[in-house]
């Protein structure tokens, strides 16, 4: 069998085809019908034509085309670590020529952000800690510390969180008998 039928080369209106279908028509983008009517295809046909234009075994000098114009269109956009440093770089300084120092800060931000310099943390908290009572904390801070302690690696033994215990109440004690013989003198 010869390769008669397939031709060498695009035809103008094979083009225009698949840059509208890769990169859209005016009104954004397009179907392969409405890339084929706006390349100057014939109304009645254009569903035909953009079946047959997107088939390898039809047409693949528009198929192969098509996948070239779709990797430069990612490629144009595509999103490195250095590229995003370097926008947001260019991006403060402009604001800074503006004197945009919000936008600016803004923008040096995003980039210490996008280098790993800052860290968003959320804590959730239910309830408040000042409505919990003494043991109330300690227990959830022995929880806090079961749970994350791999994480801090700081594990104090428990033989120190009794003695803060122990030491937490000598003083409360204390504290509340010298209010109590300070109130008795102011009394007398």
């Amino acid at each position: 069998m010869s390769n008669m039928g397939v031709p060498k080369r695009l035809t103008e209106m094979q083009q225009r085809f698949a840059e509208f279908l890769v990169y859209g028509g005016p009104d954004g983008p397009v179907t392969k019908t409405e890339a084929a009517v706006l390349a100057g295809y014939s109304k009645n046909r254009a569903p035909q034509e953009g079946s047959e234009l997107t088939n390898p075994r039809q047409s693949p000098l528009v198929v192969e085309y098509i996948g070239k114009l779709k990797q430069d269109r990612i490629a144009k956009h595509d999103v490195t670590y250095e590229g995003h440093l370097a926008e947001l770089d260019r991006i403060k300084n402009a604001a800074l020529k503006k004197g945009s120092f919000s936008s600016a800060v803004n923008a040096e931000t995003n980039r210490g952000k996008a280098a790993g310099l800052y860290i968003d943390r959320k804590i959730i908290k239910h309830g408040r800690l000042e409505d919990m009572s003494e043991l109330e904390l300690e227990a959830k801070m022995q929880k806090i510390l079961e749970d994350y302690g791999s994480l801090l690696n700081v594990t104090p033994k428990s033989e120190k969180i009794e003695s803060n215990t122990k030491q937490k109440k000598d003083y409360s004690s204390e504290s509340e008998s010298s209010v109590s013989s300070s109130e008795s003198e102011s009394s007398s």
